[in-house]
């Protein structure tokens, strides 16, 4: 995730926080206070104010930490180990922000003294302020752990699980982008398995960044393979898989002196962007996934073969382009009908790249 994608997420993420922060402490407040109309300011404020510390502590830390050299670190430690040391962690912020009556604090400067110091005897009162610590440090270790637990098959993928977006399966268009790390057989045959594990590693953690930005969906990794997938309505404006297919190549060639002095190879891409129609859908017992079945599975992977032979790193399918807005920022070659392993019909197939 680049860094202004970074600030972007962070802003939207603040304004929610203390957009919801101010809702409930306005029913919280109008609920517990009397009068009930200065309760409910107060209680907006007060509880905007939380949100706005917790999320800019908390969230900022989950959006900008993964990316520094402690976030890195962390990310090689074993799962429970991680979400433990969040929870601690933040678990004292929450602590801290709440028992420390930060937002009546701060929120003093718009209220009478005397009036705030009843509202929280009241509140003390009802609710004391060691159990609302308690709870939102209980609730911050869940988030946490859930939030772990959905990165390992992927958020989207997740969130689509627990909607039951995909429950009945259902046809839709989509984008799929095959792209193909070059030159991991010569790093596994001279440095050893594991060693090309750490090169693939870092290469997909390259490419997370850009795919995040674009708004792509990791499918799946198939050995030196990542699959990224859009549904045209997500993928079409601004034609993001190949703004992403590009901004994966732009991480890469930036982090080519780190590569070089590791692994004593820079990655190189092969990439086939092709769309069409797949029935999407949720399969599975004891491990839920959602997959995707259709011909334009096999016709992306048959295209991004097509690499190796036409003599072009990066290519897309005319299918692919007709469901693009703003294709023409990038350079185009028509590479004409291309005859696709096991299809009939050839496909009209282009030659992509950067426009200098």
């Amino acid at each position: 995730m680049s860094r202004r994608h970074q600030w972007l997420v962070f802003g939207v993420s603040m304004r929610f926080a203390v957009l919801l922060g101010a809702v409930f402490g306005v029913f919280a407040g109008a609920a517990s206070f009397e009068p009930p109309l200065a309760g409910a300011a107060f209680g907006a404020l007060s509880t905007a104010i939380y949100a706005l510390v917790l999320m800019g502590l908390l969230g900022g830390a989950e959006i900008f930490l993964p990316t520094t050299r402690l976030g890195r670190a962390l990310g090689r430690a074993p799962f429970f180990a991680v979400v433990a040391v969040k929870s601690v962690v933040y678990s004292a912020v929450v602590v801290a922000v709440v028992v420390g009556k930060l937002g009546p604090r701060i929120a003093l400067f718009a209220f009478d003294a005397d009036l705030v110091a009843g509202f929280d005897a009241q509140l003390q009162s009802k609710l004391p302020r060691g159990y609302v610590a308690a709870v939102l440090a209980l609730t911050g270790f869940f988030m946490v752990l859930l939030r772990h637990a959905a990165q390992l098959i992927g958020e989207r993928s997740f969130r689509d699980i627990v909607l039951g977006r995909y429950r009945r399966p259902r046809a839709e268009e989509r984008f799929f982008l095959f792209i193909d790390i070059v030159g991991s057989t010569p790093v596994a045959e001279r440095l050893g398995p594991l060693s090309v594990h750490r090169y693939l590693d870092r290469v997909f953690q390259a490419a997370s960044g850009p795919i995040d930005e674009h708004r792509g969906e990791v499918y799946q990794y198939v050995g030196d393979e990542i699959v990224v997938t859009w549904t045209v309505a997500e993928g079409r404006a601004e034609a993001r898989p190949l703004a992403c297919l590009f901004g994966i190549v732009a991480a890469l060639a930036q982090a080519a002196p780190e590569f070089e002095r590791v692994f004593g190879a820079v990655p190189k891409l092969r990439a086939a962007l092709h769309a069409g129609e797949v029935v999407t859908g949720e399969v599975g017992g004891s491990r839920r996934a959602i997959v995707f079945h259709g011909d334009v599975m096999n016709a992306t992977s048959r295209l991004e073969n097509l690499t190796r032979t036409l003599g072009h790193p990066y290519l897309v399918s005319e299918d692919a382009l007709a469901r693009l807005e703003g294709a023409e920022a990038y350079a185009l070659t028509d590479l004409g009908p291309q005859s696709l392993r096991g299809k009939d019909a050839p496909l009209r197939v282009y030659a992509v790249a950067a426009k200098l």
